[in-house]
């Protein structure tokens, strides 16, 4: 699935919540205790596991703002996929499904760009589930997975086909 033209300006619309403070404090007063922790993206896998959280799921290209990062991953489940700039690969959907039936914590690296992999995400989550991701510049995305956002990225997943 590639992503059109016309759908770049309405994924930059948050999907969540909008945290410009992304203190501890802040962040974690909006995840709910016993959330599903679901993180998309270096540098917000990183800012969890520094708070001493481990994401239930986290997916990471090992790259941040085109510079190369290394994300601590000891005790956890590794998996891989490929999944080109731009686009959303059934390998991706598969790995992301398979991820969330294997033991946990998982993390999945991706040869290529993790970004719109929150969409995927967001329609297979557990129903507790909380996915948070970067917004470029702007700071860090908070989406309670409800079958209203469940709903919203389906749709927009189908506007890719």
């Amino acid at each position: 699935m590639k992503l059109p033209e016309s759908l770049r300006e309405q994924l930059k619309t948050p999907l969540g919540v909008l945290l410009r403070d992304t203190s501890k404090e802040n962040i974690l007063h909006h995840i709910p205790k016993g959330s599903f922790i679901i993180t998309v993206g270096d540098a917000t896998t990183e800012k969890i596991l520094s708070f001493g959280m481990i994401p239930s799921l986290s997916i990471v290209d090992g790259f941040e703002k085109r510079q190369k990062r290394d994300i601590p991953s000891g005790g956890v489940t590794k998996m891989s996929c490929d999944n080109p700039a731009g686009q959303i690969t059934a390998q991706s959907i598969d790995t992301i499904r398979n991820a969330l039936k294997s033991k946990l914590p998982v993390q999945i690296m991706v040869s290529g760009e993790e970004d719109l992999l929150v969409l995927p995400v967001c329609v297979h989550a557990p129903q507790n589930s909380v996915v948070l991701y970067g917004q470029p510049n702007e700071g860090l995305v908070i989406v309670k997975v409800t079958q209203e956002i469940r709903n919203k990225t389906q749709q927009l997943l189908n506007l890719m086909n």
